[in-house]
């Protein structure tokens, strides 16, 4: 049994308002001053829990209704706030923008499960009086949720403040923070959202330590954390863990080219008997001694893609290895990897595809129905998942059949050793694939 105690939403009332930045702002600053801080993100996303882990110094966690289901909800954000004293939840895109028409999936969604306060961020740098009636929409939008309290961001001046704060009296909602308009604050970004702090760690950790700073002078934190508070203590029932499937030895890609892994796919792993071997296929010129299994998950080969390609040493091991029978997972930037060229870089080439970059944006949720047999479902099994990226293999494959928002079609490669495709998992509430993938890896005695 686990317990869910502080807590409280970091909201945007739209994408790019600046949560990410206030959210991790707000951890570094409690931290600094002694506070045991915990993070977790709603919805499927890499990059923000990154710069959430540097603030906090614990593992980074994400909170999806949509892949995980609303029951796992409770008991994952449990497990993010082990050992904290106060857990801070960033939300995803605007505080009603779900997975459906209907909020599924939103931060909102996420927010009532956990009965949680939420702090709303404003975008306040074109706005004076109508700041007020932009808060009364949100605040009066669904009466089931409890907008507790405003940052404004991008403020312009002592006047503007002025201006935004006495506009904002008749709310009764507290102005809890306020961070001027500053270029210092803006972080780099890329086509995908913010550039992976796996990319510049120690650039990217100043940056968290600065921005933490201006928030402990900025915001009434004795307040943000008394409002966490309020939200009542809960018991919430610990998620599934993943049973012992066997012992397996599984090189894990990492390094900056592929830091798209969510820790609790990998704790899955190794609840099912996995030993997790690090590896940089950057760097490194072999796969990693005694490796039974090869897990490549997300990140930006495309980046990096010259770099991968002179790395022929490794690039010959894996197909060698691969090719041999050596079971495999891949995902969206791993399937890249193992594919024969990337924007004609030449790269694993075990999977007969040309991997490219193209101006085409494929993100969201997808329903994927195996076709074949592979180490990490049956055949005729659903899965839940999502695409983000800009890139196409052709051929896309046919291992799954896959369907969303903007329709179906098929893709990915499989095989009785091998998972390839574009569909990232969540394994916070089903560890079964872990489970017959560590199985599919074990050595025979």
């Amino acid at each position: 049994m686990g317990r869910l105690g502080p807590r409280l939403v970091v909201a945007g009332t739209h994408s790019g308002v600046g949560k990410t930045t206030v959210a991790t702002g707000l951890m570094a600053a409690l931290r600094a001053r002694g506070v045991r801080v915990a993070s977790a993100k709603v919805g499927p996303d890499y990059v923000d829990p990154g710069y959430h882990s540097l603030a906090t110094g614990r593992p980074p966690r994400n909170l999806d209704a949509w892949i995980c289901g609303a029951d796992a909800i409770g008991p994952l954000a449990a497990r993010a706030a082990v050992g904290a004293e106060v857990l801070i939840i960033e939300g995803v895109m605007g505080l009603f923008d779900g997975a459906a028409e209907d909020g599924t999936a939103s931060t909102a969604h996420v927010a009532r499960l956990l009965d949680a306060p939420v702090v709303l961020v404003v975008d306040a740098a074109a706005m004076s009086g109508s700041v007020a009636a932009l808060v009364h929409g949100f605040r009066s939008f669904d009466p089931r949720l409890r907008v507790a309290g405003i940052v404004l961001n991008r403020v312009g001046s002592d006047g503007h403040e002025a201006l935004l704060r006495h506009a904002l009296e008749s709310s009764a909602l507290p102005v809890l923070g306020v961070l001027r308009r500053d270029d210092a604050l803006v972080w780099r970004d890329r086509h995908l959202g913010l550039v992976p702090v796996a990319e510049q760690p120690d650039v990217v950790r100043r940056s968290v330590a600065s921005l933490g700073a201006t928030v402990r002078e900025s915001f009434d934190l004795d307040a943000i954390v008394a409002l966490a508070t309020t939200a009542p203590v809960r018991s919430e029932v610990e998620p599934a863990a993943a049973a012992p499937s066997g012992l397996a030895r599984v090189a894990v890609a990492d390094g900056p080219a592929f830091s798209f892994r969510y820790p609790d796919n990998l704790e899955a792993l190794v609840q099912a008997g996995a030993e997790l071997a690090p590896f940089d296929p950057l760097e490194d010129v072999s796969l990693p001694a005694g490796c039974t299994a090869l897990y490549a998950g997300g990140g930006f080969p495309e980046v990096f893609a010259p770099d991968l390609a002179a790395n022929t040493q490794l690039l010959a091991d894996v197909r060698r290895q691969v090719q041999g029978g050596l079971v495999t997972w891949a995902e969206c930037g791993g399937l890249l990897w193992l594919a024969e060229s990337l924007d004609e870089h030449g790269m694993a080439g075990v999977i007969p595809a040309a991997g490219r970059m193209t101006g085409r944006l494929s993100l969201g949720y997808r329903r994927a129905v195996t076709q074949v047999d592979s180490p990490v479902a049956e055949a005729g099994r659903e899965l839940r998942g999502h695409e983000f990226h800009y890139s196409a293999v052709d051929p896309p494959g046919d291992a799954l059949l896959l369907s969303g928002r903007s329709g179906s079609g098929r893709g990915g490669f499989g095989s009785a050793t091998l998972f390839a495709s574009y569909l990232h998992q969540h394994l916070g509430a089903d560890p079964s694939p872990a489970e017959r993938f560590v199985a599919a890896s074990t050595s025979p005695e």
